[in-house]
């Protein structure tokens, strides 16, 4: 099968781009970077396009609001090896601008471009000091807005794509 994919090789338009080099303490007894790091990537990734929206930790706690990942789905589609660069792509393609997002990834390898990695984690805004959910508000609310019209498209027909 062949996936439509933005003019960049991209899964969907408009990707914030995070960019990480396996060293040696991410690889495994296979020789090659292991599943539980793709995660932790993807986790500093989330946090990066965050800060880049001009929040950080202090904003959750000022908030009392995090997002709870309440479920992953992961594909590993390639390997990874020592010193290899990886661009980690995120997008918030889907949310109801009040208490559910998703946040998709997408790992290529920097020298040939190759999608070595894809993930949904579905999301669900808390209030940290009581661990329940709560409506977003403030920086979550602007940050995990209901995506433009382009975006959740796109997204849909990706996602019609991949499972057909």
């Amino acid at each position: 099968m062949s996936l439509t994919k933005d003019s960049d090789g991209w899964d969907l338009p408009g990707a914030y781009l995070h960019t990480v080099t396996a060293s040696s303490s991410d690889i495994d007894i296979f020789a090659h970077v292991n599943n539980a790091v793709h995660l932790r990537w993807a986790d500093e990734a989330a946090w990066e396009h965050w800060r880049h929206a001009g929040f950080g930790h202090d904003t959750c706690r000022d908030l009392d609001q995090g997002m709870a990942i309440v479920r992953t789905e992961a594909d590993y589609l390639g390997h990874v090896r020592k010193g290899d660069q990886i661009a980690c792509a995120v997008w918030i393609p889907v949310s109801d601008g009040r208490l559910r997002a998703e946040r998709w990834y997408q790992f290529r390898r920097v020298n040939d471009g190759a999608t070595v990695f894809r993930a949904v984690t579905k999301l669900v805004c808390f209030t940290l000091s009581t661990g329940k959910p709560t409506r977003m508000r403030g920086a979550f609310a602007a940050h995990y807005a209901k995506p433009d019209a382009g975006l959740a498209e796109a997204a849909a027909r990706f996602m019609t794509e991949l499972k057909g």
